[in-house]
């Protein structure tokens, strides 16, 4: 990628400092709305959302993210990058206000799935942008700082929206954003280039729908499986099977395409495909597990917004400080030992919910929420830098967009799988205690409890907190598994010595004689 003409330090700082609010902005929201979701699912003071409708809210937002991320770098290239970042903004501060006031769950879902769109336009222009702006000798500073706001986002954002949610309506979450959006798409004008590319790359709209397609057949049969009747339904498994074959329809498009906007043929390359495996469970982890963690906290702990907002602040600093110091360690021990000890860790971590109740102690949840950021951190930054390391230089922007992708893929499925397995197990468990209650009383333990309320009946309560503690258990132990499997395929794929990569080859070329071995 070419240079603009030289850009003084000073303007640099600016443009860095508009690009941090943005990316900000981004991670703020992929955070807040977890604070919100035991009020959401309140029938009085919230939507009365059941729990599929609220999987839907928070995954929706990662299936337009991941999806949309290839069209937002494409349409850079071809109008601009500042140009597509505020088309990106308006979206982002229009959707959020959506959200804000939204009348009912399902306005509450296409609000968030129009952030989701929003979000891709910001994040992959913001990068090319600091391509463009900063000398190599000052990209890589320019970088780091404009990561750094991953761990700002993750850490203020709980602790604002809970401040809100306990003094204003719910919908007050999502006001955040709309002062952040206008200062952006103030300063975006004034401040920022638009680098645009002379080789302008193709659109895709096949590759869009079939992946968008594909990962909403997928979720909707994931998430739909474990409610309104269960798993026995043929809508469910056909939901599933036609999400997979467009899934499938969708690789297999992208692998006869010259120039693909998902390059399936970089997963010949044995550690870029296990590196890439392993973020993408443990974003599926990390996702899931925050799903269930705000209803624990705020549901069965009965803990207030604010105050279960201030309980993330220990994982967010785990993040942080990991990401220095795995990336340090990596680079002296590997990859292997680092990471892979780090994801193991995290499986051990996610075992330890089962020992949760709803009169663990707060400091404990604290030490094992620091433990779970301290991997985390020590797990991305490592593996990120040692999967785009097995790329040649031309092949840099496509592995990055893979990883991206995959990231955004894996908190997908964590909301669909694991807040799957907590719904139909409270389901479950619940219903001997509701003998004689309508079907509704035991749709969610927010549902439970309100009955119970309006009917007098405390021993619902503790029936309730009972059966969802144990479906978070179960839920827990199998967010476990999945990242042990990650553990295992990481340190192998990274223990095992690897001959000299090659490219993958394109339609028409060539394999390298050591492809097969990859």
């Amino acid at each position: 990628m070419s240079s603009i003409d030289p850009i003084p330090e000073r303007r640099q700082r600016r443009i860095l400092a508009i690009l941090v609010v943005s990316a900000v902005l981004i991670w703020i929201d992929s955070t807040v709305l977890g604070i919100a979701l035991e009020r959401l699912a309140d029938p009085v003071d919230g939507l009365g959302a059941t729990p599929g409708q609220l999987q839907w809210a928070v995954g929706i937002y990662s299936l337009l993210f991941a999806t949309a991320l290839f069209l937002a770098g494409a349409l850079g290239d071809r109008y601009g990058h500042r140009t597509i970042l505020m088309l990106g903004l308006l979206i982002f501060g229009g959707a959020s206000a959506w959200a804000a006031w939204a009348t009912g769950p399902v306005a509450l879902v296409l609000a968030r799935a129009a952030m989701g769109l929003g979000g891709a336009l910001i994040m992959p222009t913001s990068m090319a942008i600091i391509g463009w702006t900063f000398p190599p000798a000052r990209r890589a500073g320019a970088i780091a700082i404009w990561g750094s706001s991953a761990g700002v986002g993750v850490a203020v954002g709980p602790v604002l929206g809970g401040l809100l949610i306990d003094h204003f309506w719910w919908g007050s979450v999502f006001t955040i954003n709309l002062p952040i959006v206008a200062f952006g798409l103030v300063g975006a004008p004034l401040v920022l280039p638009n680098p645009r590319s002379p080789q302008r790359r193709r659109l895709d709209p096949l590759g869009l729908g079939l992946s968008t397609l594909g990962l909403l057949g997928l979720s909707y049969g994931l998430i739909e499986g474990g409610h309104q009747g269960g798993w026995n339904r043929w809508q469910v498994w056909a939901s599933i099977a036609a999400g997979l074959v467009l899934l499938a329809g969708f690789v297999f498009s992208e692998w006869r395409e010259r120039e693909p906007s998902f390059d399936p043929r970089l997963f010949r390359n044995r550690r870029f495909a296990a590196g890439n495996f392993t973020l993408a469970v443990v974003f599926l982890l990390l996702t899931g597990q925050s799903f269930y963690l705000a209803f624990y906290l705020q549901g069965a702990r009965g803990m207030s917004a604010l105050s279960a907002g201030l309980m993330s602040l220990p994982a967010a600093s785990g993040v942080i400080v990991g990401s220095q110091l795995g990336s340090r360690l990596a680079a002296r021990f590997g990859v292997a030992k680092v990471s892979g000890t780090a994801v193991f860790v995290l499986a051990a971590c996610s075992a330890l919910n089962l020992i949760y109740d709803v009169d663990t102690s707060l400091v404990w949840v604290g030490v094992v929420g620091a433990l779970v950021g301290l991997s985390i951190g020590m797990t991305t930054a490592p593996t990120t830098t040692a999967v785009l390391a097995t790329l040649p230089l031309d092949r840099m922007g496509a592995g990055s967009a893979v990883n991206n992708v995959l990231r955004q893929v894996g908190s997908v499925l964590g909301v669909a799988i694991l807040g799957t397995i907590v719904s139909s197990t409270y389901q479950h468990r619940i219903a001997p205690s509701l003998v004689g209650l309508p079907d509704a009383a035991g749709t969610s333990a927010e549902a439970t409890r309100h009955v119970a309320g309006t009917l007098g009946r405390p021993e619902l309560v503790k029936a309730a907190n009972d059966a969802f503690i144990h479906a978070m258990h179960v839920a827990a132990l199998v967010g476990a598994g999945i990242v042990l499997v990650g553990a295992i395929v990481l340190v192998l794929a990274f223990r095992i010595p690897t001959p000299s990569q090659s490219p993958a080859p394109r339609p028409g070329e060539r394999e390298p004689a050591d492809a097969g071995r990859l």
